[in-house]
């Protein structure tokens, strides 16, 4: 078995059994355009190591997103990534085996290749004079693509060649236009026939195709699909947007190519599963006070939102499937419930995820800094002061040990409600008429004896 694309990255340079040269866009063993850069064509063959897989039929590619099937009927030993010459009309075209065995019947099936279709045959494997021819042939393309569109516009059509490519043997070319009318290219055909002498076929594509073939980088930041690995387009319509609650805006619907991303239906079919478990948009909820309506639901979680106003949010209110369904049943049997839910109250139950766009805050290394409480009823040293005597106060008129400046033995009152503490009273002796000093100064008289 072949090794998978991520193990491929890493063996750059390395030969595969069954490739010659290691692709040097991507580095794997595909056999991808190598100009572009495109692996949307490769299959894997499955069935390559089962035994009796033989298959008369096997599958070309060549440029861009062109493939064929051609009957081997000389029975030449192929594998996948020789390089072989086939039928073309008029002469020979050059090209890949991209596929052999059983697994070409199928893919005839899925291109949904006619039942009556020609299938031409493998003339031989490429010898070098058919490589030589080849290579002089695929070197004219740039020129003659930039010669043609000149030509479109002296003659005044309404289209953009895209590409052009030559056949094998450099008789035939293909040109890929791009237009949005009908164009008569007719006289277009006549002047590229007699100046690069060669037999002309206009093939029109679409814009989708045209981006795969030009390749990019998709808003996503990873290359375009329909230049890596998509091989068929998919119609796409805005009823995919409207499944997936997605903007209906065009500028970021549009893809590179100026239509509907493909990718917009990579995930519809989840979405609509999904729905189909909700409640209809057009039930309503009955309470005893309010008639709520559907405004929105989020498929994934199950979850719906209902508003008491048909366009607006209005006393919203956010249920699961099974409580809605819950209601909803309770409502057919003539019960209106007091309200939608027991603890409606308004609030929101926090998200067990943190916001992730918090992280790249450039200030989030910062450290805060913790804000100062003021303080209410003034400076609290004043209050402090203001209850205490002064210094010369407890020296000069310190009240006795057993009076009232002890408090008797009482905590101090504390600061209640933020305003300063009254201060105590304090015990002052009288003094004296005569203004002389106070016999004790406010000690105990001494004992003269």
């Amino acid at each position: 078995m072949r090794t998978t694309m991520d193990e491929n990255k890493n063996l750059q340079g390395v030969t595969l059994p069954d490739s010659e040269e290691t692709c040097v866009n991507c580095g794997c063993g595909c056999q991808c355009d190598r100009d572009r850069g495109r692996c949307n064509l490769e299959s894997t063959n499955w069935l390559e190591d089962v035994p009796d897989n033989d298959y008369e039929i096997v599958e070309v590619l060549f440029k861009n997103t062109r493939r064929g099937f051609y009957r081997n009927s000389t029975h030449i030993p192929l594998k996948r990534g020789d390089w072989v010459a086939v039928e073309a009309n008029p002469g020979h075209d050059i090209g890949r085996v991209g596929l052999t065995g059983r697994l070409v019947k199928n893919q005839m099936e899925r291109v949904r290749l006619r039942k009556d279709a020609e299938i031409l045959r493998v003339f031989r494997k490429a010898k070098p004079a058919d490589m030589e021819r080849y290579e002089q042939a695929k070197a004219r393309e740039e020129d003659t693509m930039i010669r043609s569109r000149k030509i479109a516009v002296d003659l005044g059509l309404k289209m953009k060649i895209g590409d052009v490519e030559y056949q094998g043997d450099g008789n035939k070319a293909i040109f890929y236009y791009i237009a949005d009318e009908r164009v008569d290219f007719r006289q277009l055909i006549k002047v590229l026939a007699d100046v690069f002498r060669i037999r002309v076929e206009m093939k029109q594509i679409g814009a989708r195709q045209e981006a795969g073939r030009i390749g990019g980088i998709g808003p996503c930041g990873r290359p375009l699909c329909c230049a890596t690995w998509m091989s068929g387009f998919v119609s796409v319509a805005t009823s995919a947007a409207r499944f997936q609650d997605i903007s209906l805006n065009p500028q970021n619907l549009a893809g590179q190519c100026a239509k509907l991303k493909c990718c917009i239906n990579f995930e519809v079919n989840t979405y609509v599963e999904a729905i189909r478990q909700l409640p209809a948009k057009d039930i309503h909820l009955e309470t005893k006070d309010n008639t709520y309506y559907y405004f929105k639901a989020d498929a994934l979680k199950r979850e719906i939102t209902y508003s008491t106003e048909r366009n607006a949010p209005v006393n919203t209110v956010i249920l699961t499937a099974a409580e809605a369904f819950e209601v909803i049943a309770l409502n057919k049997n003539g019960v209106k419930p007091d309200s939608l839910k027991p603890d409606e109250d308004g609030k929101k139950s926090a998200s067990p995820f943190g916001d992730l766009l918090t992280q790249d805050s450039i200030s989030r290394f910062d450290k805060k800094k913790k804000k100062k409480k003021k303080k209410s009823g003034g400076d609290k040293s004043a209050a402090k002061g203001a209850g205490k005597p002064s210094a010369q106060e407890q020296g000069n008129n310190a009240p006795a040990p057993n009076e009232r400046g002890e408090n008797n033995g009482r905590p101090e009152r504390k600061q209640q409600g933020g305003k300063p503490k009254r201060p105590l009273k304090t015990f002052k002796p009288r003094q004296p008429r005569d203004g002389g000093e106070s016999q004790n100064n406010g000690q105990a008289k001494p004992n003269n004896n």
